[in-house]
């Protein structure tokens, strides 16, 4: 058995000092005081939580490992306090077969260090026209379907997909992009990019793509799901459709939520991502909407590249930042200290509605009975972030150099501790 001394929880949203004890992957009681003598961990006062889902990672394995593996992929997870995540099918070979979804499976349950499940292709490589067997890779094991990194550029591919995930009542995850609006853009169109003179996408290649998606996804039943949502006008788009019934739901990237394009002061791939950071009216919009609920949960799009790529010209590096070992802190500090956001929201927000929403099987609390996934956060610690602290193998994030709050202490996953530090 395991006890965790002292531990501050939320119980009927007030913070109160607890003991936890665990026996094998499960929370056997939780009390004031235990005095048994078991292993223990003195908290020392920090915030223990069940932990943190993030629904968007790319972990990169297989066929970049170079970038990331999903062993320093799921160590980043543990540092940063998630104990479950659902990997993108953006790798090599494509999980667009069942054999595939198999097979990358059980790779991610012989590496992972906290629980990997896993997104099934919509299309075979992510750009096919013709949708892949969904109801084979469901039944092989897909928690959801998406073709992230591409948006589905024809509506009857969408349709198809959207029938065929309804059919095994499964998510359906839409990368939104209309490539014939891109026209070489790499950040936000705007006054930002006319400045540096870096060529703009528009947000109309995102929202379009949604607003065809949303009238297919009413017509169909199924549950859609808008990736790391970014402009005002797709907030706007997925309020009016969850006022009609649409099976709608919605995550925000925080970078989308803390970043505009205006932070982008030079040639500095390290704020080049997809989609990019878009205008202060369009983050104000994105942080309303995941106050109020339209925007349901936080992801991070996790995406780790090689440092020589990032180190490029804005218009020749790859897109995509890191993100799982720092959004807590980020958010904790920037919303919940700010007095924008509590602690249950956050919290609501990174663990509940993710869990409810794809229907994993992963703890929404710390209760007795619950499985022992959890994170302990230090409230109080202030610390820099730094990429010499990182877990992952990707070091490109615009965040360096943030003061920022909330320190993982320790990451449990099924009883087990995969991540400490005191």
């Amino acid at each position: 058995m395991q006890l965790i001394k002292n531990a501050k929880i939320l119980e009927n949203n007030h913070l109160v000092t607890r003991d936890v004890l665990i026996d094998g992957k499960k929370i056997v009681e939780v009390s004031e005081h235990n005095h048994s003598e078991f292993d223990t961990i003195d908290a020392k006062g920090a915030f223990l939580s069940s932990g943190l889902v993030d629904v968007h990672v790319h972990f990169r394995e297989p066929g970049f490992d170079y970038k990331e593996t999903i062993a320093t992929g799921s160590q980043a997870a543990a540092r940063g306090g998630f104990t479950t995540v659902i990997a993108m099918p953006n790798l090599n070979p494509v999980p667009d077969t069942a054999e595939r979804i198999a097979a990358q499976i059980k790779l991610n349950e012989t590496n992972g260090m906290v629980h990997v499940k896993q997104y099934g292709a919509i299309s075979a490589d992510l750009t096919a026209s013709k949708v892949s067997n969904i109801a084979e890779m469901a039944a092989a094991g897909a928690v959801a379907f998406s073709n992230d990194g591409k948006g589905v550029q024809t509506a009857d591919t969408m349709l198809q997909a959207m029938l065929a995930a309804a059919q095994v009542d499964k998510p359906l995850a839409a990368h939104l992009e209309d490539d014939s609006l891109l026209h070489g853009g790499v950040m936000n169109d705007g006054e930002q990019s006319k400045k540096l003179k870096i060529p703009g996408i528009t947000g109309l290649a995102e929202s379009s793509q949604l607003a065809r998606d949303l009238v297919l996804a009413k017509a169909t039943g199924v549950h859609y799901h808008v990736a790391h949502i970014s402009t005002k006008e797709s907030v706007t788009l997925v309020r009016i459709a969850k006022l009609q019934g649409v099976n709608v739901t919605a995550e925000v990237s925080p970078h989308h939520v803390l970043l505009s394009d205006t932070d982008i002061k030079g040639d500095n791939a390290l704020f080049k991502m997809n989609p990019p950071l878009r205008s202060q009216a369009d983050r104000q919009a994105v942080l309303a909407g995941l106050l109020d609920g339209t925007i349901d949960m936080i992801a991070t799009d996790h995406a780790p590249h090689g440092t020589a790529e990032k180190n490029k010209a804005f218009r020749e590096a790859p897109f995509g930042i890191t993100g799982i070992e720092t959004s807590f802190q980020l958010l904790y500090t920037h919303l919940v200290r700010s007095g924008v956001m509590t602690l249950e929201t956050l919290l609501q927000r990174m663990i509940s509605a993710p869990i409810t929403t794809f229907k994993l099987d992963a703890p929404t609390g710390v209760a007795v009975g619950a499985t022992a996934d959890l994170a302990l956060f230090d409230l109080d610690h202030q610390e820099t972030i730094s990429v010499a602290d990182f877990e992952s193998k990707g070091k490109n994030t615009p965040f360096i150099g943030w003061q920022v709050y909330g320190k993982t202490r320790a990451t449990w996953v099924d009883g087990k501790l995969v991540y400490q530090s005191f």
